[in-house]
């Protein structure tokens, strides 16, 4: 409904834009720095390169969970979410069994040196807009949060989302997962 609003009345954007709270925009600013961290060559320990992920899953959960409270496909929606995230993590793995080029992991610092990628910021923008549209959706059909399919594809997608974060941390944590268990903590 959203876009073809938009489409047909695009009048309507700065009405919807000017609605959104402050704190909306102050986050989508915070994703953002976070996600062009990571477009350039940095060092991050194991914990820090989980971090991205684990938050990323706990922002589309508590996303699901807020858009899903009402619903009765609440529980449906969860088992969806993560059926996408192992089957995309998955794929995403055996799509890319090694970390990118240049990755190197320093078992005595215990950090990885990390190129740089767009990736992760492309996948942040999409799950902000993804919950964005959907909050907006529905303010504009409230009765929507009971429709399964709506539900259930909502979890779908933040799940591919995840699993793919996940994939990345998964591939360095096999890389480094050798050194780890030959050092002492």
């Amino acid at each position: 409904m959203l876009i073809s609003l938009l489409v047909q009345h695009p009048e309507a954007l700065p009405s919807i834009l000017g609605r959104t709270p402050a704190w909306v925009w102050g986050l989508l600013i915070g994703l953002i720095a976070l996600g062009v961290s990571q477009c350039f060559e940095r060092r991050a320990s194991i914990a820090r390169v989980a971090l991205l992920p684990i938050s990323m899953a706990c922002l589309s959960v508590f996303s699901l969970g807020a858009a899903l409270m009402a619903s009765t496909s609440g529980l449906a929606a969860l088992v969806v979410w993560s059926l996408a995230a192992a089957v995309s993590a998955g794929v995403a793995m055996a799509w890319r069994t090694a970390p990118p080029a240049g990755t190197r992991y320093n078992a005595s610092s215990r950090q990885f040196n990390l190129p740089g990628s767009p990736v992760p910021l492309l996948l942040i923008l999409a799950i902000f807009f993804t919950k964005y549209t959907v909050a907006i959706e529905l303010a504009m059909q409230p009765g929507l949060i009971q429709n399964a399919s709506f539900a259930l594809s909502l979890a779908a997608v933040y799940g591919v989302f995840n699993g793919i974060f996940a994939a990345r941390a998964l591939r360095l944590w096999r890389m480094a997962r050798p050194t780890m268990q030959a050092i002492p903590a």
